[in-house]
Protein backbone atom coordinates (compact mmCIF):
# COMPACT_ATOMS: atom_id res chain seq x y z
CA UNK A 1 0.00 0.00 0.00
CA UNK A 2 1.42 3.48 -0.86
CA UNK A 3 1.91 5.95 1.75
CA UNK A 4 0.30 8.73 1.58
CA UNK A 5 1.60 10.72 3.89
CA UNK A 6 1.89 14.11 3.17
CA UNK A 7 4.82 15.72 1.71
CA UNK A 8 5.93 18.68 4.21
CA UNK A 9 6.95 21.60 1.55
CA UNK A 10 9.38 23.35 0.47
CA UNK A 11 10.07 26.31 2.98
CA UNK A 12 11.83 29.40 0.93
CA UNK A 13 13.41 32.97 1.60
CA UNK A 14 10.57 35.00 0.89
CA UNK A 15 12.52 37.80 -0.44
CA UNK A 16 13.56 35.58 -2.89
CA UNK A 17 10.04 35.68 -5.12
CA UNK A 18 9.95 39.30 -4.58
CA UNK A 19 13.72 39.83 -6.44
CA UNK A 20 11.83 37.22 -8.63
CA UNK A 21 9.25 40.06 -9.30
CA UNK A 22 12.07 42.83 -9.81
CA UNK A 23 13.38 40.79 -12.35
CA UNK A 24 10.00 40.04 -14.44
CA UNK A 25 9.09 43.15 -14.06
CA UNK A 26 11.90 45.12 -16.12
CA UNK A 27 11.79 42.01 -18.37
CA UNK A 28 8.37 42.45 -19.43
CA UNK A 29 8.57 46.49 -19.42
CA UNK A 30 11.38 45.59 -22.05
CA UNK A 31 8.83 43.46 -23.65
CA UNK A 32 6.07 46.14 -23.80
CA UNK A 33 8.07 49.63 -24.23
CA UNK A 34 11.74 49.23 -25.65
CA UNK A 35 11.33 45.81 -27.39
CA UNK A 36 8.01 46.69 -28.85
CA UNK A 37 5.88 43.22 -28.55
CA UNK A 38 8.99 40.70 -28.74
CA UNK A 39 7.20 37.75 -28.44
CA UNK A 40 11.07 36.06 -28.23
CA UNK A 41 11.74 37.54 -25.09
CA UNK A 42 8.08 37.02 -23.84
CA UNK A 43 9.02 33.17 -24.57
CA UNK A 44 12.72 33.32 -22.33
CA UNK A 45 10.26 34.70 -19.50
CA UNK A 46 8.12 31.67 -20.06
CA UNK A 47 10.51 29.65 -19.54
CA UNK A 48 11.35 30.79 -16.24
CA UNK A 49 8.22 30.97 -15.16
CA UNK A 50 7.61 27.11 -16.04
CA UNK A 51 11.17 26.09 -14.72
CA UNK A 52 10.09 27.78 -11.53
CA UNK A 53 6.24 26.32 -11.29
CA UNK A 54 7.18 22.84 -12.76
CA UNK A 55 10.42 22.10 -10.84
CA UNK A 56 10.39 24.69 -7.79
CA UNK A 57 11.82 28.32 -7.04
CA UNK A 58 14.88 27.15 -6.74
CA UNK A 59 15.54 25.48 -10.29
CA UNK A 60 13.99 28.80 -11.75
CA UNK A 61 17.10 30.87 -12.84
CA UNK A 62 15.94 34.43 -10.89
CA UNK A 63 16.16 32.01 -7.71
CA UNK A 64 19.64 30.55 -8.40
CA UNK A 65 20.59 34.71 -9.02
CA UNK A 66 18.65 35.12 -5.72
CA UNK A 67 21.08 32.83 -4.29
CA UNK A 68 24.33 32.93 -5.35
CA UNK A 69 24.29 36.92 -5.54
CA UNK A 70 21.88 38.34 -3.47
CA UNK A 71 20.99 36.45 -0.58
CA UNK A 72 25.12 35.98 0.39
CA UNK A 73 24.80 39.86 1.01
CA UNK A 74 21.93 39.90 3.32
CA UNK A 75 21.10 38.47 6.84
CA UNK A 76 19.06 35.32 7.67
CA UNK A 77 15.23 35.48 6.96
CA UNK A 78 13.07 36.48 9.69
CA UNK A 79 11.23 33.73 8.90
CA UNK A 80 10.47 31.04 5.97
CA UNK A 81 7.46 30.65 4.24
CA UNK A 82 5.28 27.76 2.12
CA UNK A 83 6.64 27.41 -1.35
CA UNK A 84 3.74 26.53 -2.64
CA UNK A 85 1.98 29.93 -3.18
CA UNK A 86 4.52 31.40 -5.14
CA UNK A 87 4.70 28.30 -7.75
CA UNK A 88 1.49 28.48 -8.12
CA UNK A 89 2.20 32.15 -9.19
CA UNK A 90 4.78 31.52 -11.62
CA UNK A 91 2.30 29.07 -13.45
CA UNK A 92 -0.54 31.70 -13.63
CA UNK A 93 2.79 34.01 -15.14
CA UNK A 94 3.63 31.20 -17.24
CA UNK A 95 -0.40 31.17 -18.44
CA UNK A 96 0.17 34.66 -19.49
CA UNK A 97 3.40 34.52 -20.60
CA UNK A 98 2.22 31.65 -23.20
CA UNK A 99 -0.67 33.35 -24.42
CA UNK A 100 1.01 36.95 -24.91
CA UNK A 101 3.95 35.31 -26.43
CA UNK A 102 1.02 33.72 -28.70
CA UNK A 103 -0.45 37.04 -29.66
CA UNK A 104 2.71 38.92 -30.39
CA UNK A 105 3.91 35.80 -32.34
CA UNK A 106 0.73 34.71 -34.31
CA UNK A 107 0.48 38.79 -35.39
CA UNK A 108 -2.38 39.67 -32.67
CA UNK A 109 -0.61 42.00 -30.58
CA UNK A 110 -3.34 43.40 -28.90
CA UNK A 111 -3.11 39.93 -27.02
CA UNK A 112 0.61 40.41 -26.51
CA UNK A 113 -0.02 43.28 -25.35
CA UNK A 114 -2.92 42.72 -22.88
CA UNK A 115 -1.67 39.76 -21.55
CA UNK A 116 2.19 41.34 -21.01
CA UNK A 117 0.58 44.06 -19.03
CA UNK A 118 -1.64 42.16 -17.02
CA UNK A 119 1.29 40.07 -16.00
CA UNK A 120 3.37 43.30 -15.57
CA UNK A 121 1.33 44.53 -13.20
CA UNK A 122 1.29 41.26 -11.07
CA UNK A 123 4.75 41.42 -10.92
CA UNK A 124 5.25 44.74 -10.08
CA UNK A 125 2.58 44.65 -7.44
CA UNK A 126 4.82 41.89 -5.73
CA UNK A 127 8.28 43.56 -6.67
CA UNK A 128 7.32 47.11 -5.17
CA UNK A 129 4.71 46.27 -2.44
CA UNK A 130 5.57 42.24 -1.76
CA UNK A 131 1.55 41.87 -2.87
CA UNK A 132 1.73 38.72 -5.05
CA UNK A 133 -1.81 38.02 -6.25
CA UNK A 134 -0.84 34.51 -7.70
CA UNK A 135 -0.49 33.84 -4.25
CA UNK A 136 -3.40 34.97 -2.82
CA UNK A 137 -4.81 32.92 -5.86
CA UNK A 138 -3.79 29.96 -4.47
CA UNK A 139 -4.79 30.28 -0.82
CA UNK A 140 -8.33 31.56 -2.09
CA UNK A 141 -8.38 27.95 -3.96
CA UNK A 142 -7.09 26.27 -0.94
CA UNK A 143 -9.84 27.97 1.49
CA UNK A 144 -12.70 27.18 -0.88
CA UNK A 145 -11.33 23.90 -1.29
CA UNK A 146 -11.37 23.12 2.17
CA UNK A 147 -15.19 24.60 2.26
CA UNK A 148 -16.08 22.38 -0.13
CA UNK A 149 -14.67 19.06 1.17
CA UNK A 150 -16.33 20.48 4.52
CA UNK A 151 -19.76 19.77 2.97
Amino acid sequence: MPDRTPAVPARIDPRGPRFAAGLTTLILLLVLVLATGSGVLLVAQAVVFALGAILGLRWSPYGWLYRRLVRPRLGPPRELEDERPPRFAQAVGLGFAVVGAAGYLSGATWLGIAASAAALAAAFLNAAFGYCLGCELYLLGVRGRARLSQG
